[in-house]
C-alpha cells in the first residue's frame, strides 16, 4: 500500500527584480508570479511599479523605489526587503539604458559616464546591496541583463557597448569571486529585446526577428532555477 503524497511544503522562492516597471522587468515579474515566487519589485518611480503592476503592493509582494545607479540607494532597498522577506534567492538586475552616440573622437563624458552608470556601476551597487545576503546563506543566484554587441565595437555605440562589455567583464569577476560561496552570476545577451521603446526608435526594422520579452524572461528563470547550477559568470546569447 502507497502511502498519499503530501503537499508541497517548499517555501516561494524570494526574488529580486531591478527596473521592474519596464518591459523586461514586467515579462521577468510575470514570469516569477507564475512559478509562486514572492517577489521585490524595484523601480525609480514607486508610482510607476504601482501602474505596471496594480494591486500587487501587499504583504506577498514589496514595490520599492530605488536608484539602481545609487549605492546607498540600493543598500537601503536591501535592507528593507531583508527585513520583510528574510532572505533572497535570485536577484534579477534588468534596469539597463542604451542610447545611440556620436563618434568616438566626438564623445562627450556625459554621454559615456551615462551609460557606464546605468549598466556596469548599477550592477556594481545592485551586488554590493545583495551580494552578502546570499554569502550568509551560502546560496543564491544573480542574473544581469548585458548584450549580443558586447562582444566588439560598432559604429556610433561606443559608450553603450563599452557599458556592457564592462557589465560582462564584471559578471565575470563577481562569478568567480561568489562561486565558492554557493552563489551563481549570470547574464543574459539578448541582440534586440522586442520593446515598444525599440519599435518606436526603430521603425523600419524586422521585429520578428528580435527577441520577445517573454523569451528573454524564461531563459532569466532558467538561470535562476537549479537547472542552472553549474553555470557560472556566462552569457547566454539570444536572437540572430
Amino acid at each position: 500500500m502507497t502511502s498519499p503524497v503530501s503537499p508541497s511544503t517548499t517555501p516561494p522562492a524570494h526574488v529580486v527584480v531591478t527596473g521592474a516597471a519596464g518591459a523586461l522587468g514586467r515579462a521577468t515579474v510575470q514570469r516569477f508570479l507564475d512559478e509562486g515566487a514572492r517577489i521585490a519589485l524595484i523601480g525609480r518611480n514607486e508610482q510607476q511599479l504601482v501602474d505596471a503592476f496594480p494591486g500587487l503592493n501587499n504583504s506577498q509582494h514589496l514595490l520599492v523605489a530605488a536608484d539602481v545607479s545609487s549605492d546607498a540607494s540600493m543598500k537601503a532597498a536591501a535592507a528593507r526587503i531583508a527585513q520583510v522577506f528574510q532572505h533572497v534567492d535570485t536577484v534579477v538586475h534588468t534596469a539597463g539604458g542604451f542610447e545611440m552616440g556620436p563618434t568616438v573622437d566626438a564623445l562627450d563624458r556625459a554621454s559615456w559616464d551615462r551609460m557606464m552608470d546605468v549598466n556596469a556601476w548599477s550592477f556594481v551597487a545592485v551586488a554590493q546591496a545583495f551580494a552578502p545576503l546570499m554569502i550568509a546563506r551560502g546560496q543564491g543566484s544573480v542574473i544581469a541583463v548585458s548584450a549580443k554587441v558586447a562582444g566588439r565595437g560598432l559604429a556610433a555605440m561606443s559608450a553603450y557597448i563599452a557599458s556592457k562589455s564592462a557589465l560582462q567583464r564584471l559578471v565575470e569577476a563577481m562569478a568567480a569571486e561568489l562561486a565558492p560561496h554557493g552563489v551563481r552570476v549570470n547574464s543574459i545577451a539578448p541582440s534586440v529585446l522586442d520593446t515598444p521603446a525599440n519599435r518606436q526608435a526603430m521603425p523600419d526594422a524586422n521585429p520578428s526577428e528580435w527577441v520577445s520579452t517573454a523569451v528573454a524572461a524564461q531563459t532569466i528563470a532558467f538561470l535562476a532555477s537549479p537547472a542552472a547550477q553549474a553555470l557560472h559568470g556566462q552569457h547566454l546569447a539570444l536572437g540572430a
